[in-house]
This record gives structure tokens, sequence and C-alpha cells, in this order.
């Protein structure tokens, strides 16, 4: 008797561990079925990125612009070079730069005459004075009190200053010819559009606005971009 009690407690065990178990056989119903298939159906696949070729951007080198054109158009006219690659924004800044060079030669180059008369005067005695309203003899009529040295000294730094200023007239011309050269070497071997990697264009940086004016200082400057991409 106590053997059987033993057993139908065992049993009765065993079939409350059983009961416990997840059903792992049974299924969805034919509803829920239908219903997930459909939901599959609905949603977006998840595919590759493909690029349309006729879409894409596609730049190539323009192997008919030659830099050497560009170059033999700079050493002749400042700027044409730089007409020649497009860019026609630096062309007033060329000429901007050669114009006051030129006007500062020009001025120099006036000042050291007339100092140098002065200074021939103050040497001779009697060499014939200027006329009071020419600009020699106004010039004479304010520097009496300046002595011979200074005098030269003065017609010195004027002509050093002219030759500076054609130093810098030279400069400017050579400048602008490497500048056609490099930029019309870009077009001619590598892409040269808005996506560059390497840019320059023209820009206006505003400094601190001063108390004493109110009105803020403005700087014209060469803006450089580099961007990646």
């Amino acid at each position: 008797m106590n053997r059987f009690i033993v057993g139908c407690f065992f049993v009765f065990l065993s079939l409350t561990a059983f009961a416990q178990k997840p059903d792992t056989v049974k299924t969805v119903n034919r509803k829920d079925s239908l219903n997930r298939v459909i939901d599959s159906a609905k949603s977006k696949p998840i595919l590759p990125q493909v690029f349309n070729k006729k879409n894409k951007k596609q730049y190539n080198p323009d192997s008919t612009h030659l830099p050497s054109t560009a170059v033999k158009r700079s050493l002749m006219v400042p700027g044409w070079g730089q007409i020649y690659n497009k860019h026609w924004w630096k062309v007033p800044l060329i000429y901007g730069g050669l114009g006051a060079f030129v006007y500062n030669a020009i001025i120099n180059k006036q000042d050291a005459k007339r100092y140098l008369e002065v200074y021939r005067l103050k040497q001779d005695p009697l060499r014939p004075r200027p006329d009071p309203n020419s600009e020699v003899g106004r010039l004479y009529a304010s520097t009496l009190s300046y002595g011979a040295q200074t005098l030269a000294d003065a017609a010195s730094g004027s002509d050093r200053n002219f030759q500076l200023c054609i130093f810098g007239i030279i400069g400017v011309w050579g400048i602008q010819t490497i500048d056609a050269y490099i930029f019309a070497k870009f077009i001619h071997s590598y892409t040269m559009d808005r996506d560059l990697s390497f840019k320059i264009a023209p820009g206006i940086i505003t400094g601190p606005t001063y108390a004493s004016s109110g009105i803020p200082s403005v700087m014209p400057v060469l803006k450089l971009t580099f961007s990646l991409k």
C-alpha cells in the first residue's frame, strides 16, 4: 500500500513538471500566419544603393586647355591668361596692383627730380632760381631751412622708392603669369568644378568696431577653402 502511494506521488510530480514546460508544438493559427505574411510583404526590403551612371556627375580634364597658351597671353597682356582660364574676378586685382605700383613709381620719380633740383640750387648759389609758382619753386621755398644733405637724402629715398615700385610691377606681372600657368595646368590635367577640394575666392573680413568712429574696419582678402568629400 505504501509503495502504491509513493508511486502515485512520483507520477503526480512527473505530470506536474511536464505541464509546466512551454508548448513548442503548438502553432500559430491560420489567421495570424496570414497576417504575418502580409506584413512581411508590405515592408521595404533593404537593398544596396545603386548609382545610375547616366545621372552620376562625371568630370574629365580639358586636354585642349594649354598652360603654355595661358603663360604666353599673361606675358603679353596682364590678366589675359586669367581670362583664358575664365577667372575674370582676378583681372581687377591684377590691374589694381599694377595701377598702385605705377602711380607710386611716377610720384616718386617726380619727387626725386624735384628734390635733386633743389639740392643743386642749394649747392650752386649762382644757379638761376625757379619760378615761385612752379612745383620746384614751391619746394625750394618750403625747404630754405633744410641743409643740402637732407635734400640729397630725400632725393635718394624717392629714387629708391621708385626702384621698389618697378620691382613691384615686375613681381605682380610674374605672379599673375605663374597663377595663369598653375590654374591652366589644373584645367588641363585635373577636374575644375565646384566640388574641388581646393578653392580660392575673394572675400571680405569685417574687423572690430572702434568706439572713436563707430565704423567697423573692412579688409579685402583671398579665401582659401579645403573640403573633404
